[in-house]
């Protein structure tokens, strides 16, 4: 794959994530907006603050850039107290420092409300203040017995909001809520929906760009199989070897015969082959995972565009019951490249050979195809992704689990009869922690059994190189009906070894030693 197309597909994918991105931020623009439109205001739960000082006081509001006249928002505050009457104010912080130097005051702090809680911050003093409905530097006040209202428009400066008695006496309660209305919510949600179509539109146009761009002509995909195989144009298992394949080895008639022992049924259309390297490094193992970064980071965009020809395709299925050519190649490519690196780096550990940065077929000892086919039912296409691929999806999960798996230390359960979560000590503390249970997957384990076989004796034992790459192909097939490659359902079946035996020829297993 070029320079020029993996550019393209890396643009179009940072477009499309930038797109992805202003569209969640529209949704959440838009729920703000709705909130406003309940009531006019988003506001905070009311609750009852109440301090032994003459004032209770806000932290800073400093507002930067706004003037009265840019409707740009307001601030609601409403308060209520149980006996007497009530001040609520809002004025500049140095008009607020003069009124109240010397004055016991409390100024908030942390606020709480599940459950509701408050701190306060209070400043000593000796002086008994003048009533605050008599002094003249209030942008906004209310005073008076029941429930009292003030509503300011925004505007730049540095304010402090004050609560006290309406005859300035120590010992202020209060009921309190606050709120604030924003216009221009709605305006930037319609705005933030605009680009998001046009980035997501955009970034897909240079991913299909990228795709399609100086593209080969697509490749033969044999109807039984193709894997690479030794030069002469046969492969050990007896098809057209694949372009430029030239190492993969070929196995005696006695090892031939022990992967096809018991096999039965027809060979699935998607085909994962990797040959176990014998001369593997002792450690290199420890460090294939960082020497494979490269890989990660253009598979990740290469990924993206994935999802993007798998949509495209889902649409193209639906409407002429074909997959176009081009996405199945692309496809099956990234699924290709992400194989040879998983083989290489951590999903088997089965060569030391660095893999190609291509998605074309190559002699790499790992290798992934699929027989292309010619038409494919449109009703499928709208449920085999989600819907009948669960059963392969929990079978796949629990083995593989994407490396792990979770179990979330809250609620009411009962983990192996043992520990209650909603009672035990153990679970109390784990959950105040905000921790997770973590535990390696069985192919990762198993991975990893071989890693240390091979650190210290230098050997990867064969029938576990054999058992995870039967892990490795049922996970792959499934993946392949998942992107809608193929129709036929994945078999509930763990083909163990390099290749799956049905593939294998009967000739194969007649000849004569290589």
């Amino acid at each position: 794959m070029n320079a020029g197309r993996i550019a393209l597909i890396v643009i179009g994918s940072l477009l499309l994530l930038a797109g992805l991105t202003a569209g969640a931020a529209a949704a959440a623009v838009g729920i703000l907006a709705t909130g406003q439109s309940e009531n006019g205001y988003l506001s905070v739960p009311e609750e009852t603050y109440s301090v032994g000082t003459y004032a209770l006081i806000s932290d800073d509001v400093d507002i930067n850039g706004i003037s009265a006249g840019d409707n740009v928002g307001r601030v609601q505050i409403r308060g209520t107290a149980p006996d007497g009457e009530l001040f609520i104010g809002i004025a500049a912080r140095a008009d607020v420092d003069r009124y109240l130097a010397g004055v016991p005051h409390s100024q908030l702090g942390d606020v709480r409300f599940d459950p509701f809680s408050a701190e306060y911050e209070e400043t000593a003093g000796a002086g008994i203040p003048a009533p605050p409905g008599l002094q003249d530097f209030w942008a906004a006040s209310s005073e008076g017995p029941g429930t009292r209202e003030i509503d300011w428009p925004l505007q730049e400066g540095n304010w402090t909001v004050v609560v006290m008695n309406a005859d300035a006496a120590p010992r202020v309660t209060a009921d309190l809520q606050a709120g604030v209305r924003v216009e221009v919510l709605g305006p930037l949600a319609g705005w933030l929906i605009l680009g998001a179509v046009v980035l997501v539109l955009g970034g897909i146009a240079l991913i299909l760009a990228g795709i399609l761009t100086g593209r080969k002509g697509g490749g033969p995909h044999p109807a039984a199989g193709g894997y690479p195989g030794p030069e002469g144009g046969h492969g050990p298992y007896g098809h057209a070897a694949a372009p430029a394949a030239a190492a993969a080895p070929a196995y005696t008639p006695a090892r031939a015969e022990q992967l096809t022992a018991g096999r039965s049924g027809a060979p699935y259309p998607a085909r994962l082959y990797g040959e176990l390297d014998p001369g593997l490094s002792r450690w290199l193992w420890l460090v294939k995972w960082f020497l494979a970064i490269p890989h990660y980071l253009l598979l990740a965009f290469l990924w993206i565009a994935f999802a993007v020809a798998t949509l495209v395709a889902g649409f193209a299925i639906l409407f002429t019951t074909r997959y176009p050519r081009a996405l199945f190649d692309f496809n099956v490519g990234v699924i290709r490249w992400s194989w040879r690196v998983a083989f290489y780096a951590n999903g088997v550990l089965g060569t030391d050979r660095y893999p190609p940065f291509s998605l074309e077929r190559t002699d790499y000892p790992a290798d992934f195809d699929v027989t292309y086919p010619e038409h494919l039912s449109r009703g499928l296409v709208l449920v085999k992704w989600w819907l009948l691929v669960l059963p392969q999806a929990l079978i796949v999960g629990a083995f593989s689990g994407s490396g792990y798996v979770m179990v979330r230390q809250a609620g009411n359960w009962d983990w192996d009869g043992a520990m209650n979560w909603a009672t035990d000590p153990a679970a109390e503390s784990l959950r105040s922690a905000g921790s997770w249970t973590v535990g390696v997957s069985l192919l990762a384990l198993l991975v990893l059994v071989a890693a240390v076989a091979l650190l210290f004796t230098g050997r990867y034992p064969r029938p576990l190189f054999d058992l995870v790459m039967g892990l490795q192909r049922w996970s792959y097939r499934v993946l392949a009906y998942t992107a809608l490659l193929r129709d036929e359902y994945p078999p509930f079946r763990l083909d163990q070894g390099p290749v799956d035996a049905r593939d294998l020829p009967v000739r194969t297993i007649a000849g004569t030693d290589p």
